[in-house]
């Protein structure tokens, strides 16, 4: 076994898995600062260390059960008329759920921050998430919205790596630990600059949107849905995480004048 893991291709496979791992861990970690921040400030470093520990052991869990999460793919119900076709499956709706669930919360926050000056203190505070577990909860349901994906993708990366199941089921294993050990690392840091500025705090929940909204695209390309003859195409990710990195660009520079401004 140890030979295995100390070839070339296994400690390539290792590191690639480890940064897709962390790359689309970014989304998680923008919506844990969110829901952590609502929390007292005494539970906001807890909701956020507790929830990806969780989340870790939710992913090894799935690791576990890789077939079935592969037969959430296949479509159980097929539905088709002269204009829309889709081919039901249990993936599609997770995904399609989750879109829905993520473009729901950005927008009631967004909502929340654009009408909180005409709101008075007291108002703020019930709207606080006064439960960590609540909170935590909201953590677990989206990582494993996203755990699915990443999951399926790291099985393809690892397909025909060793023809031991097990050594390739190790090998994933081993790069969610590190991923989520350096996502725990940097969360926190990443949690109170969000929360001490507000224009992070909007593009983050506009990146939520944005992201629920590939998750829905998602849903429909892998139903097969065709819509007046026209099939849904799934958003490159590769586009996505390029318009964020952008944005975050943009606003670093921001940041910058602003601050060179003030002096």
């Amino acid at each position: 076994m140890l030979e295995f893991f100390m070839t070339s291709d296994a400690i390539m496979a290792l590191l690639t898995l480890t940064f897709l791992e962390i790359i689309l861990g970014i989304d998680n970690i923008v919506f844990i600062s969110i829901a952590a921040n609502k929390l007292p400030e005494h539970q906001r470093g807890k909701a956020t260390n507790i929830g990806l520990l969780l989340a870790m052991v939710q992913r090894i869990l799935l690791l576990f059960f890789v077939s079935f999460l592969i037969g959430l793919k296949e479509p159980f119900y097929h539905f088709e008329t002269s204009w829309l076709k889709i081919a039901v499956s249990w993936q599609a709706i997770i995904l399609f759920t989750g879109g829905l669930f993520l473009i729901y919360k950005s927008t009631s926050e967004i909502r929340e921050k654009v009408e909180t000056p005409k709101q008075n203190e007291n108002d703020l505070k019930s709207k606080k998430i006064t439960s960590l577990s609540q909170a935590i909860t909201q953590i677990l349901i989206i990582d494993f919205i996203f755990s699915i994906d990443s999951i399926l993708t790291a099985v393809g990366m690892t397909n025909g790596l060793s023809p031991n199941h097990n050594y390739n089921l190790v090998l994933m294993i081993i790069a969610v630990i590190i991923s989520i050990a350096i996502m725990i690392a940097f969360a926190n840091p990443i949690r109170k600059f969000i929360d001490i500025n507000p224009s992070i705090q909007m593009l983050g929940l506009a990146f939520l949107i944005l992201i629920g909204f590939m998750l829905i695209t998602e849903a429909g390309h892998l139903s097969e849905t065709q819509l007046f003859g026209n099939s849904v195409g799934a958003i490159p990710k590769g586009y996505l995480y390029f318009a964020i990195a952008f944005s975050l660009f943009v606003e670093f520079l921001n940041f910058k004048t602003v601050k060179i401004g003030g002096k």
